[in-house]
């Protein structure tokens, strides 16, 4: 079973793409907060990372940096989850080892064949 780590402040977010991800079949790690994340995964293999971009304190995209900077997490497929879709902001994602971006509010259908082609 793959595991999703699920990274998003906003408990009724992490809520609902964490139910999507459950009522597929995958083993989804919940955290609130870059900080946490870091936290609960360190030395745990996960085969996907959906974070949320804005967020107080490490936002998405310096997530993205420390996980590519840990040889575990060098290749993990990180995709960000957004209201923010600016080409400028995707291009710091890109530079930052993003996979890819999926724009809130989110199709759950769109978010299951995604990280599916991701994780595969």
């Amino acid at each position: 079973m793959s595991k999703i780590l699920v990274v998003d402040d906003s408990v009724s977010m992490r809520q609902m793409v964490s139910f999507t991800l459950k009522d597929a079949g995958y083993d989804v790690i919940e955290s609130s907060s870059s900080e946490e994340a870091l936290e609960q995964i360190d030395g745990i293999e996960v085969q996907l990372v959906l974070s949320d971009l804005n967020m107080p304190g490490m936002d998405g995209i310096e997530l993205a940096k420390v996980l590519r900077s840990t040889p575990l997490y060098q290749s993990t497929p990180i995709l960000i989850l957004s209201t923010e879709s600016s080409q400028e902001v995707k291009q710091r994602g890109r530079d930052a080892g993003i996979t890819g971006w999926i724009t809130k509010p989110f199709n759950p259908d769109q978010l299951l064949q995604i990280s599916e082609q991701v994780i595969k």
